[in-house]
């Protein structure tokens, strides 16, 4: 199965039913149809054929998905790119992919031309979708499941953006994944609102597609509009990252949304009190923990949040998953005893993984061996045999000779009263090698000082002492990626502002 023939599927079977609403235009199935196959020609036209990768540097919404969609229709290469990525990196990862076309609207035509060149030509997505009103013509003929569907480029939280391709078969496989491990209806309603440069956003409009629902497009989030689509549009389901759920919950509203019973989440850990807050304001029929990653979408599935917070669960469908040695070069075979920590490992014959990423042996050799992807996650499994993701890898600190991970740290002091955000990280220290040090946003009204302090008086009262910060540093704002992934390396290699401190 393909992305296009999805599409073509749904709108058979339900030619009549809203495809697409919210912010954009509003599309019947069999108007989506015929306008993914409009905007096919019209790509077709400006050169663009089988094989070829098709860059898009775009906000949300029907125009994106509608492209995006296309793109694959005309058997080409859908190179969604992160709306954060500055000039730069916008055009390392176009030339990189070596896309043909680059289509940016009116909020990236900057970035896009000074992206596009040697070989690659510039569109207006505007123009672009006036064009199609002009195109009346066949569809191309569907792609093989083994052809490349989709190049998506991990922003991830060091390095360079590394290219991840994914094949049909891949993508129609982690769309079937979504649908029975978020317990997704047919006719479902999801808000489309995580960006489709995130394996979140394909996820929820494919298989929006793939169960007949109603997506509803939203060009940027802003927490009061979503609440009020939601409303509005019935919307059933939601999958968004923790961040996103924050600001929902703190528009005071989400909990008059009556029609709202299916909660999902991914990206970065939630807490146990925002957990908690979502159970109690939504109450959620069906609350999901899905842990997973770009190169494969699922890798541990929780059902049940509201159960057991915090849990990442027991492996997904169509994955096999292991705990290992975290130790550099560790053997796939070396599996830790039941209660330790350990790397989380993942088959590689799992039908939603990628077969490796675009042109980087070196990236391929750290990450892949012996038919396993390596995660960098670290996890422990409970007596059930369901994980508890306690870190990465790479954020380790190591102080005092003792190796600490942040994750549990934060999710201690996130508690405290005079704290809205927190962020662990270790900072050199003569005496420590590495001293835990705490960046804490304070919480509306109260004082940077007050508030790091309070901080380290909630540590002493919550927290064995080898997990008590050393330092606390007030500042305006935790660094994180587009999709709500926390940036460590920003605050550890010194960008950041203090506004107020306190030591041990």
């Amino acid at each position: 199965m393909d992305a296009s023939t999805m599409l073509r599927c749904a709108a058979e079977r339900f030619p009549s039913r809203p495809a697409v609403v919210g912010t954009g235009r509003h599309l019947t199935y069999a108007a989506w149809d015929d306008r993914v196959t409009r905007l096919a020609l019209a790509l077709a036209r400006h050169g663009a054929r089988r094989g070829d990768r098709v860059a898009v540097t775009m906000r949300g919404g029907e125009p994106l998905a509608s492209l995006h969609l296309a793109v694959q229709r005309l058997g080409a290469v859908s190179v969604p790119l992160s709306t954060r990525f500055d000039a730069g990196e916008t055009r390392y990862c176009v030339q990189d992919s070596g896309a043909r076309l680059l289509v940016a609207d009116d909020s990236a035509q900057e970035r896009g031309r000074a992206a596009a060149g040697d070989g690659c030509t510039l569109l207006d997505a505007a123009e672009l979708d006036r064009a199609a009103d002009r195109e009346n013509g066949a569809a191309p003929a569907a792609p093989a499941e083994s052809d490349v569907a989709v190049m998506l480029y991990t922003s991830g939280t060091t390095g360079r953006p590394k290219g991840v391709p994914r094949t049909h078969r891949a993508e129609y496989s982690a769309a079937v994944a979504h649908a029975v491990q978020t317990q997704q209806r047919l006719g479902e309603t999801v808000l489309g609102v995580m960006p489709l440069f995130h394996t979140m956003g394909l996820r929820t409009l494919l298989t929006s597609v793939l169960v007949g629902g109603t997506w509803v497009g939203q060009a940027v989030f802003d927490a009061d509009e979503a609440v009020e689509l939601i409303r509005a549009n019935a919307v059933t389901s939601l999958y968004l990252v923790p961040t996103m759920y924050w600001s929902l919950v703190r528009t005071g509203k989400l909990g008059a949304a009556d029609e709202l019973d299916r909660l999902a989440y991914a990206g970065a850990a939630m807490t146990p009190s925002l957990a908690e807050t979502l159970v109690s304001e939504v109450g959620p029929r069906s609350f999901v923990n899905h842990f997973g990653s770009t190169e494969i979408y699922t890798f541990t599935i929780n059902p049940d949040v509201g159960a057991k917070p915090g849990c990442a669960g027991r492996a997904g469908i169509h994955s096999r998953v292991r705990l290992v040695d975290p130790s550099v070069g560790a053997a796939v075979d070396d599996q830790v005893r039941a209660g330790e920590q350990g790397q989380v490992i993942v088959s590689m014959a799992s039908a939603e993984a990628f077969r490796g990423y675009w042109r980087r042996p070196d990236a391929d050799a750290k990450a892949i061996r012996d038919g396993w992807y390596f995660t960098g996650d670290l996890a422990v499994a409970d007596d059930d045999g369901d994980l508890w993701v306690s870190g990465r890898v790479d954020d380790m600190i190591n102080s005092g000779g003792e190796n600490i991970y942040p994750d549990e740290i934060e999710a201690a002091l996130v508690r405290c009263a005079h704290v809205a955000d927190v962020c662990v990280v270790g900072l050199p220290d003569e005496r420590w090698g590495h001293a835990v040090t705490a960046f804490v946003v304070p919480a509306a009204g109260s004082d940077p000082v007050v508030a790091a302090q309070a901080t380290m008086d909630f540590a002493r009262a919550q927290l064995p002492s080898l997990k008590r910060p050393k330092r606390v540093i007030s500042v305006d704002a935790v660094p994180r990626s587009a999709v709500g992934k926390t940036l460590r390396r920003v605050l550890a290699a010194g960008d950041y502002t203090s506004r107020g401190e306190v030591h041990v």
